[in-house]
């Protein structure tokens, strides 16, 4: 990746399924609300991913501002809506990633960079030559197959969601109808690149994919027919992480259903439907349905120089 195919990509942006065409080269943003200048709102050691890739010391994740999902229950909207977040270069991205491995980090996390594609590609080829840990690309999955190629040999660990399996589900709340096989598609890609599981002698993911589902409020069914689908493509190629973390955040006029988080009983049943399928490759959440916890402070911490 070099400046002038990064620019070129940017001039006519279809980075992502939304195919905006936006001009983002020339400052306009795009349906992600940005623009090709890189902007963050935090970079640090985060505890709350799976133990396999937290472990003692923390993944070193960096947070990207904007989104090309925009799920009307984000968690993490005041980065997703651009609200938050500092301009740096691909330059100092790449200083980031060697700064959180000298704090200590298992590996570098990268938070919902889909926009920023070639940017952080050209990030990670300038920091490899001192980048001794593993690069996971933390995604919400609605991605394009011929985007993510510009990863390849770039990333070791894939952390895709998959959010919806129904079309009205996710026309309804991420205005995306063909989010379900898009996401599949995108899935399949991060599979060809990663191959199957491998761990380190700590039992840390060195490479591989986990495929996050978030359990909503009175959707179960929905929860079922993904896992039935992801275990019956990928069986054990995969891990799945079944998360019941999801959290109000305030009211949804004409969704009132997602005012209520998941219940003990809800995330119960899709359990014990994984394990009636036979998916032993996964992960499960203990303690309660709802927690802050999860959300950090989108303060700019470790992303300007100090």
């Amino acid at each position: 990746m070099n400046e002038e195919t990064l620019r070129s990509l940017m001039e006519n942006c279809t980075l992502c399924p939304r195919k905006c065409g936006a001009n983002r080269a020339e400052g306009r943003p795009g349906f992600c609300g940005e623009s090709a200048e890189i902007r963050c709102a935090r970079a640090g050691l985060h505890l709350w991913e799976e133990p396999v890739l937290s472990g003692t010391r923390g993944s070193g994740t960096v947070f990207f501002s904007g989104c090309n999902l925009r799920c009307v229950f984000c968690q993490n909207r005041d980065i997703a809506l651009g609200k938050t977040g500092f301009s740096i270069s691909p330059r100092r991205l790449s200083e980031i990633f060697l700064e959180l491995q000298e704090k200590g980090a298992h590996n570098i996390n990268l938070v919902t960079g889909t926009h920023f594609l070639p940017q952080i590609a050209l990030a990670l080829e300038i920091a490899k030559p001192g980048l001794h840990i593993p690069v996971v690309y933390n995604t919400s999955s609605y991605e394009l197959s011929e985007s993510l190629r510009l990863l390849e040999g770039l990333v070791d660990i894939y952390l895709p969601d998959l959010k919806y399996f129904s079309t009205e589900l996710s026309k309804k709340y991420s205005a995306a109808p063909d989010y379900f096989e898009t996401a599949m598609d995108a899935i399949r890609e991060m599979l060809r690149q990663t191959g199957d599981p491998e761990f380190d002698e700590n039992g840390l993911l060195r490479k591989g994919i986990i495929v996050r589902h978030l359990i909503l409020p009175g959707q179960t069914k929905d929860s079922k027919k993904i896992l039935r689908r992801l275990h019956e493509e990928f069986s054990s190629r995969i891990y799945i992480s079944i998360m019941n973390q999801y959290t109000p955040m305030g009211s949804f006029p004409g969704m009132e259903e997602l005012e209520r988080s998941v219940s003990e009983e809800e995330y119960r049943r899709v359990l014990h439907f994984a394990e009636a399928l036979g998916i032993e490759c996964g992960f499960f959440q203990e303690g309660g349905t709802v927690s802050d916890s999860f959300i950090p402070a989108f303060d700019g911490t470790g992303i300007l120089k100090p």
